[in-house]
């Protein structure tokens, strides 16, 4: 695959506990120069991200993140300061220990609730799947299917794992047409971030990719 075929599709990410202004604007200045699909960042960073890039790039961040067991008032608050903030795409963490117990409405009700307060941005759910059975994994794709969300994403990166083949080619066969996949959480190389869009992941989050390629 050409090189700007992957980046179109990188949400070039830096979400480490550590960042700095200077590294995010670093993350914004390499976004837009390779023309990625966004820059992901934490939450603190969008305004002043939103206000540097302009319309020269997608700014993405997250909300409930990483361990999404916040409630949903509080994941709801979250998104509407990052709209309010600039953000043109959120990821959000669903509450894995509701999948845990088997309360599917409640992770319905709750995403249905966050993508309302998107206010027509693009939102996607990371489900994190290396918590999950693949019994897991196959209902949570109904779940995000049913939601309205525009995408399904594999993992926060912060958790035992991230994302892997065989998960991307499960969620791929399982989520609604309408819904796109995003593998995020370890990819470390060039060939599996083609391997990984050969499998139908229509984004990848990563940090590295862009060294990568160069």
């Amino acid at each position: 695959m050409e090189k700007q075929g992957i980046l179109k599709r990188l949400d070039h990410t830096l979400l480490k506990q550590t960042a700095t202004w200077e590294q995010i604007k670093k993350i914004c200045d390499e976004g837009m120069e390779y023309q990625t699909a966004s820059v992901c960042i934490p939450p603190c960073f969008v305004k002043q991200a939103k206000e540097y890039v302009g319309d020269k790039v997608a700014v993405c961040t997250v909300i409930g993140f990483p361990n999404g067991n916040m409630t949903t008032a509080a994941k709801v608050f979250e998104t509407e300061d990052a709209v309010k903030n600039g953000a043109d795409e959120i990821d959000m963490v669903i509450n894995v220990g509701d999948v845990k117990a088997g309360d599917y409405d409640k992770v319905l009700v709750e995403i249905k609730a966050i993508k309302a307060a998107c206010c027509g941005k693009l939102l996607k759910v990371i489900i994190e799947t290396c918590l999950l059975t693949d019994e897991e994994k196959i209902k949570m794709c109904e779940v995000v299917t049913e939601s309205g969300a525009d995408y399904i994403k594999t993992s926060t990166g912060f958790s035992t794992g991230g994302a892997t083949f065989e998960d991307v080619k499960l969620m791929r066969e399982h989520v609604g047409a309408q819904v796109k996949v995003k593998a995020a959480g370890g990819i470390s190389s060039v060939e599996d971030a083609e391997k990984f869009i050969a499998l139908g992941a229509d984004r990848l989050g990563t940090s590295r990719l862009i060294a990568l390629l160069n």
